[in-house]
């Protein structure tokens, strides 16, 4: 073969290969292009389908703690207040505590604190003389007793401390309260149509407490009279009662009958000679000596409302007579209501 055509054959042929191989490498590059491609339209196709929301129906919200509500409604026949007495072979080895007609306490649900208005009853609880002290025995009874009468067992538990301080706040300390800071609370609940029967006890290895609380609106007992309806019952009479109301067992007047203490100032105003003998009153609940007590001091502090109003101390007087002189039935709670009284007598 002539050499120069060799030559042109062989670099031809070297030419072609280099071109195979390129063209190789060419179709495998576009291989690997078009696999990433893939590969990142599956990624993002995944991506689209974990940011797409889920549709889902919200669970109903469950109510929480005790549903007064949920209780029900008693249709059973109860005694009279507090309706509920304790086992026998306990008592309370103190002075009767006296019932008072409307107050504000809370009882504990085992989640809050439920306030409560209305009338409360309170004792102390210990074993009778020769009887050994259980507090599983007056729950026992309490248990039976609120059953009985169409009610439940809302929870026997130690309040938080957060709790136990809100009761504290809300709440002077009283011997039915007991001792809620180291010891377990139980509740029941009465559920009547017209109003709901609470009861708290709360007991240790020696004694307890217990507390009945029927819930109530309020109702005023005492009503406004003018100066000059004042000053007419006493031209006629000599006296005149007037329904002041006083802090529970105290002589501390409250603030609703601060306006009748001002008619009683306009009244001595506007008679300069009139001289009054403020008398204090009480209903016979609980013990007389303290009861006499208290008419005196509550007397006393209608006169210091008077003096402060202006009036000169030496054209009053004040006199306690405690439950001496009722004028109705203390056999009923109206009846109280009216012995419960503050008079002024002219002299």
């Amino acid at each position: 073969m002539i050499p120069n055509l060799r030559n042109a054959l062989m670099v031809a042929l070297l030419s072609a290969g280099v071109a195979a191989c390129g063209g190789d490498r060419n179709a495998d590059a576009g291989r690997d292009a078009d696999n990433a491609a893939e590969r990142e339209g599956d990624s993002a196709a995944q991506a689209t389908t974990a940011e797409a929301p889920v549709s889902e129906t919200a669970a109903p919200t469950e109510p929480t703690g005790f549903d007064i509500e949920s209780a029900s409604v008693s249709q059973a026949t109860l005694g009279d207040f507090p309706y509920f007495t304790l086992p026998t072979g306990y008592e309370n080895p103190n002075n009767p505590i006296p019932v008072r007609d409307f107050d504000r306490v809370a009882v504990w649900t085992g989640d809050r604190l439920e306030w409560v208005e209305g009338r409360i009853f309170e004792t102390l609880v210990h074993a009778a003389d020769g009887k050994g002290w259980s507090r599983l025995e007056v729950i026992r009874n309490l248990d039976h007793q609120v059953k009985q009468a169409g009610g439940v067992k809302v929870t026997e538990s130690k309040p938080p401390q957060e709790t136990v301080d809100a009761w504290d706040a809300g709440q002077e300390y009283s011997q039915g309260r007991g001792d809620i800071y180291n010891d377990e609370v139980a509740t029941w609940l009465v559920r009547k149509p017209d109003r709901n029967i609470w009861l708290h006890f709360v007991g240790n290895t020696a004694s307890g407490s217990l507390m009945v609380v029927e819930s109530a609106p309020f109702e005023a007992t005492s009503a406004l009279l003018p100066a000059s309806e004042l000053k007419q019952q006493l031209d006629t009479t000599g006296k005149v009662a007037l329904q002041v109301n006083f802090a529970t067992d105290k002589a501390e007047i409250l603030p609703a009958s601060r306006p009748q203490i001002e008619q009683v100032v306009t009244l001595l105003k506007d008679d300069p000679a009139l001289k009054l003998s403020v008398n204090g009153h009480t209903d016979n609940t609980g013990d007389a000596a303290h009861n006499q007590q208290l008419s005196e001091a509550r007397a006393a502090a209608v006169v210091a409302a008077l003096t402060a109003g202006g009036i000169d101390g030496s054209r009053l007087q004040a006199k306690g007579f405690g439950q001496d002189e009722p004028v109705a039935d203390n056999a009923t709670e109206d009846g109280k209501a009216r012995n419960r009284r503050v008079e002024l007598v002219q002299l």
